[in-house]
């Protein structure tokens, strides 16, 4: 597991074309505005999230999806309950192999 942000942990598998991750977000996490080159998709498992993607804005509940094109700044606020998100993206996640390691612990969508 990697520590993305703060009260942000993702377990991911790189291929070579794209990355799979499975995000976990603390109650009350924020994101803050950034942008990569990586397009990325996404589906909200768990929880809740306020997503701001250029200039769209969307509260998404379990079920939602969306699809980042490359390099548009965007943010997440996520609800009281956390939230549990499976996310893509291509090319390959590369900047996160130098992120930190978090212990092992069970997933929480189980």
């Amino acid at each position: 597991m990697l520590a993305i942000w703060g009260g942000v942990v993702a377990r991911a598998v790189d291929g070579e074309r794209l990355t799979l991750s499975v995000v976990e977000l603390d109650a009350g996490a924020v994101i803050p505005e950034h942008a990569h080159e990586n397009e990325q998709l996404g589906l909200l498992l768990a929880g809740s999230m306020r997503f701001h993607a250029g200039e769209e804005e969307c509260d998404a509940v379990p079920g939602t999806t969306w699809s980042i094109p490359a390099n548009v700044p965007h943010e997440v606020e996520v609800g009281p309950e956390g939230a549990v998100v499976v996310e893509v993206f291509a090319p390959p996640r590369l900047d996160w192999s130098v992120l930190p390691e978090e212990p092992p612990r069970p997933p929480r969508w189980l």
